[in-house]
């Protein structure tokens, strides 16, 4: 096939593109430029995008001896990963970038692209793996759970995942990194980045207020109703929250406090004890279902609410389009905006089901 090889600069890319041209396709690498102002050096693990990681990506292409490009992707970046983060924060909702970049980004504007070149087929370092039933293609869960990020893909598409491929999904990451080494790949012993991309100092609260400025508003016991400190935006909190939360009283029984609610409009945060963070019922909307059939009835299954961590045992059913789900066990910390993740436990890996974002939660 000829492959288009999704190269960030990175380790697993790097590795994905090397095992793409053994496995003998005409592969072309590329690297996405997401910043119109990219920063020229990166900071450990701190950020990606940056000068240094298009520079790494370029020379591990030449080691593999594949032609390279850079296709400036920052426009449509930042209307469609950074305004919606910003916009999501604004109303209360707590998104994830990494799903909406892979799905508007890496696996729209990117495959289409490619698609339209005459590619067949665009190959990513994701840990993730694919299986076909019928022709049909199932997204599973890696064979490393550490790294397993089936989560992010899960907004995918059954024409999209056609097209994908996932060169990594049965190695561990420690595998790759050792197969770098020994390519005489520089990037073998590279740090992961482990933060928002477009937030390179990790400073989520100040990226959000440089944007949105100043939306103050009462902290508010959930119990008493007291008004117990003021903040400067709903933006700067997400459900679950402890720490920083700038309370100017004690809480009475001397145990901490978490962020319950966000109300965007009046600007009310609700704060209280952890017992009233537990979730039993999840709605969502925009389901996606990668394997082209919806739930056919109420589902047991497994779910997911964030990248890591956050699962349940769970029945979901589809209700008039939405997604309703019960859990066996209640989840602490979920959130509207969340994407909520399906899967079924099998022996190959466990399957994705469908996604859907989450809308409401009650205990």
């Amino acid at each position: 096939m000829r492959v288009l090889a999704a190269m960030s600069g990175g380790v697993d890319s790097a590795v994905a593109a090397a095992r793409a041209v053994d496995a003998g396709h005409d592969v072309v690498g590329v690297h996405l430029a997401l910043s119109a102002k990219p920063g020229t050096l990166r900071t450990g693990a701190r950020g990606c995008c940056t000068i240094e990681d298009s520079h790494d990506a370029r020379r591990a292409a030449d080691v593999l001896g594949i032609p390279f490009y850079v296709w400036d992707f920052a426009e449509r970046f930042t209307e469609e990963v950074i305004e919606s983060f910003v916009g999501e924060y604004a109303a209360g909702r707590t998104p994830n970038p990494c799903v909406t970049c892979n799905e508007k980004i890496k696996f729209e504007a990117l495959l289409d692209k490619a698609m339209a070149l005459g590619f067949d087929a665009v190959a990513t370092g994701h840990y993730a793996r694919l299986s076909h039933v019928d022709g049909v293609p199932q997204l599973r869960r890696s064979a490393d759970d550490g790294k397993d990020q089936s989560y992010v893909l899960a907004s995918l598409t059954p024409e999209q995942l056609r097209h994908s491929l996932f060169p990594l999904g049965d190695s561990r990451k420690s595998e790759v990194r050792a197969e770098a080494e020994r390519r005489g790949l520089a990037v073998a012993h590279k740090p992961d980045s482990h933060d928002i991309c477009f937030i390179p100092d990790g400073d989520t609260k100040k990226f959000l207020e440089r944007k949105l400025g100043e939306r103050p508003g009462d902290l508010v016991d959930a119990e008493t109703g007291a008004v117990l400190g003021r903040h400067t935006g709903v933006h700067g909190f997400t459900i679950g929250q402890r720490k920083g939360l700038g309370l100017e009283h004690p809480a009475r029984d001397g145990k901490p406090r978490y962020v319950l609610s966000l109300e965007p409009v009046s600007g009310k945060v609700e704060v209280g004890p952890a017992d009233r963070l537990a979730v039993r019922r999840i709605a969502a909307d925009r389901p996606c279902w990668p394997g082209e059939r919806p739930l056919d009835g109420p589902t047991e299954c497994v779910l997911q609410v964030r990248a890591h961590g956050g699962t349940a045992d769970a029945v979901a059913e589809v209700v008039d389009g939405e997604v309703r789900i019960e859990l066996r066990e209640p989840l602490r910390g979920v959130a509207p905006g969340q994407v909520a993740v399906l899967y079924r436990p099998d022996a190959r890996g466990d399957l994705v089901l469908g996604s859907a974002k989450i809308s409401r939660t009650t205990a």
